[in-house]
């Protein structure tokens, strides 16, 4: 990436006028499609004082950081907790083979401020649960580059959590992009680690205003988990490096570890994980087991491909952009589509729909979500089914009605008292279309859904 001069408009030279031509004419003159409200020259000072948030500095975060910069935008900060690994360089191209082991979010803010002059990114190495909501507050546009579902819905909660409807600013928008980093449903109770996958010529770019929008948690259902390996495969003959990688996730973590909440985003965890994996595979001589695959096992992701990446990073951008200048109607907006897709499987389509907001979500909703159980099966079962419920995805759900506790994960005295009910049926605990409020620690807001007994 070439070194880039500021533009003509923010006291450049003749030559800067030129190469930003393309950029002025865009933010000096009405369109056809502009605001009704769009004033000339006012989308540079929206630009120059605007500040952004850029949550992740990966495969997505790189394009997203240098798109940013080269758009305009001056006051850039980016949350990364992860360091940087050989895998990582085939397409996070702002690092280099000697930054591998420190900060992506310290070495992409520096890379980028090198480059593009008069730009000020800030960077913090460390989770997005580290900060408060008066950090939050302080942007003006938040853009999510992420490989976790669990991240993503804690940052939307927090953001929709933020809104107060006397205050204006208290509203940021989030433009969320993703590429095709989940595994597949599969028809079968058994994953196919050997059958051909996807290959990550898929993508999403959205954009979601905080309780007038869809968002995160409305669309949920569209990030289904994947099935379960057969827990017999994992605990006594493995096939298969992934088999390795699931044993010491699922069962070797909780004999040896279960006090500790595994963070899947936490590099410590990743390791010891891909220690007991390989240990594991040499066992059964399986070869194959990497620390980037071990990633990619237990987030449930796949091998990200660089163009789609910067497909996706170019939509997400252009939609801040839209956002901060009014020059062009933005996802999301009052007469337009929310949610974009892109296909590369088979040359090059994209299309954008309306994701409806429900009025049952757990996060910007106001009704219970309704959900259709079998009175008979026990809690246990129930509380299993809440990590693999497309409309759920909670992996340590503490449980619980308007009148009593059923089940609590935590502390252990509570959990010691309030397993017995593990054991009895669903009708014995709660009457039909009663509701329950289920709280997880990976997220900050209860979760509230009517039971259904199915008839």
């Amino acid at each position: 990436m070439a070194e880039v001069e500021p533009s003509v408009l923010s006291n450049g030279s003749d030559n800067s006028r030129a190469r930003w031509k393309h950029l002025d004419n865009f933010l000096t003159r009405p369109g056809a499609f502009t605001d009704s409200e769009f004033q000339a020259g006012l989308g540079i000072e929206r630009l120059e004082t605007i500040k952004i948030l850029v949550i992740g500095a990966g495969g997505l975060g790189c394009e997203i950081l240098k798109n940013l910069a080269l758009s305009g935008f001056k006051n850039i900060d980016v949350i990364d907790m992860d360091t940087i690994d050989v895998s990582n360089l085939n397409r996070q191209f702002l690092f280099r083979a000697s930054d591998v082991g420190k900060y992506k979010a310290e070495v992409a803010a520096a890379f980028v401020e090198q480059r593009v002059k008069g730009v000020k990114i800030t960077p913090y190495c460390g989770k997005i649960q580290d900060k408060d909501d008066d950090y939050y507050m302080r942007f003006n546009i938040v853009v999510c580059g992420l490989d976790s579902v669990e991240a993503r819905r804690w940052i939307n909660a927090t953001l929709v959590g933020l809104v107060d409807p006397e205050i204006m600013d208290s509203l940021k928008p989030l433009v969320d992009g993703g590429t095709e980093g989940r595994l597949p449903a599969q028809s079968e109770e058994v994953i196919d680690f050997e059958a051909d996958g996807p290959t990550g010529f898929k993508g999403q770019a959205k954009v979601i205003l905080p309780t007038i929008t869809s968002c995160i948690e409305c669309q949920l259902d569209m990030h289904a988990p994947r099935a379960a390996v057969p827990l017999c495969t994992l605990a006594t003959i493995p096939r298969q490096p992934q088999h390795c990688i699931e044993w010491a996730h699922i069962i070797a973590w909780e004999e040896e570890r279960k006090d500790i909440t595994l963070d899947t985003d936490d590099p410590e965890h990743i390791t010891w994980l891909y220690q007991k994996a390989f240990a594991r595979a040499q066992e059964f001589n399986i070869p194959g087991v990497t620390y980037s695959m071990t990633q990619g096992v237990v987030k449930n992701i796949i091998p990200a491909i660089a163009s789609t990446n910067a497909i996706v990073a170019g939509a997400c951008c252009n939609e801040a952009f839209k956002i901060a200048t009014g020059t062009n109607p933005f996802l999301g907006n009052p007469e337009s589509n929310n949610y974009m897709m892109y296909s590369g499987d088979d040359s090059i389509y994209t299309y954008t729909f309306e994701h409806q907001k429900k009025d049952d979500c757990p996060v910007c909703g106001n009704l219970a979500k309704e959900v259709e159980v079998d009175g008979n099966r026990t809690l246990q079962e129930f509380v299993e089914s809440l990590a693999e419920r497309p409309e759920a995805q909670l992996k340590k759900p503490t449980i619980r009605t308007e009148e009593k506790s059923l089940y609590y994960q935590s502390p252990p005295s509570l959990e010691k008292q309030t397993r017995p009910n593990l054991k009895k049926k669903l009708h014995e605990l709660v009457s039909d279309g009663e509701e329950i409020a289920v709280s997880d620690p990976a997220f900050q807001i209860d979760f509230k859904f009517k039971l259904v007994f199915k008839k």
